[in-house]
């Protein structure tokens, strides 16, 4: 039997539809399911036999709550995705066509990497973000409960960029040894290459690197007019050479500290008045 666990809040509220269009590439039988409504993942996973296999199907925000919730359990079942969402920066890093259907999953869930902030521990597959990113994830929030319409992640940021997000001091820890920045627009730590649906903001970092390693991005300037000319960029990873506006720090372990609490995201969800996070490898 095929379990397909779908979130259908993903892709403007069109979850079930994508997970049953994906699905067709899969031969066996199928039951289709709302995620929301397994709530215990490893007890849905033990009611299952042992040749059952497993599908999630929505976006990277359903993929980050379904691997915290693994953490600490044996898998015994193969575990496949399908993106179905609006950025699927997760498959955009394996180079990943959803036109060939579900993806096993099983090797990315070992290994992750997990932020503290607030009291919080959260498992991470793609990034833990936090400035502008943060912002861009908190409007699209407020976005989707207004409308249905398809989100721009580009059009957000441009518009925080151009006059909406106030950048801030940022103190960077690593190994004891302490770095600080000011006009600080997002610090994300990467476990892979992209961020912000498309993004490549570290294109060095490596998913599979042996020993987990993660890489650190801040992304620091004194003008909005020229850090927004830097931006497009961003896109094929080619801001790298701007070693005045851009730091890479590659780190197993790291502190980030802002003067002033601001919007993180993790994996696209979304945290408020956030001042600083530790991230673990």
């Amino acid at each position: 039997m095929i379990y397909v666990l779908y979130n259908p809040l993903a892709n403007n509220g069109r979850g079930k539809e994508e997970a049953e269009a994906a699905m067709m590439k899969m031969k066996g039988d199928k039951v289709f399911l709302d995620i929301r409504k397994a709530r215990e993942i490893p007890l849905f996973l033990d009611s299952m036999k042992e040749e059952d296999v497993l599908v999630i199907s929505g976006g990277d925000g359903t993929l980050h709550h379904f691997a915290n919730q693994l953490q600490g359990y044996e898998l015994k079942h193969k575990i496949y995705f399908y993106p179905a969402g609006s950025g699927n920066d997760f498959c955009n890093d394996i180079e990943y066509n959803k036109e060939n259907g579900p993806v096993e999953i099983n090797s990315y869930l070992e290994h992750l990497p997990y932020a503290q902030f607030k009291g919080i521990r959260k498992y991470f597959l793609n990034n833990y973000s936090m400035g502008i990113d943060g912002y861009v994830c908190e409007k699209a929030d407020e976005h989707r409960k207004r409308k249905k319409q398809k989100i721009n992640y580009t059009s957000i940021a441009l518009k925080g960029l151009a006059y909406d997000f106030k950048p801030s001091r940022a103190k960077i820890t690593i190994d004891n040894k302490c770095y600080e920045f000011e006009d600080v627009w997002m610090a994300p730590t990467m476990k892979g290459r992209f961020v912000g649906g498309g993004m490549m903001v570290a294109p060095m970092q490596e998913r599979s690197a042996k020993d987990h390693s993660l890489t650190l991005v801040v992304v620091h300037a004194k003008h909005r007019s020229r850090l927004l000319s830097i931006f497009p960029k961003i896109f094929e990873g080619k801001h790298v050479g701007y070693t005045n506006y851009v730091s890479f720090f590659n780190v197993k372990h790291a502190k980030v500290e802002f003067d002033r609490p601001m919007p993180v995201q993790i994996d696209g969800e979304v945290y408020l008045n956030v001042k600083e996070y530790e991230v673990f490898a």
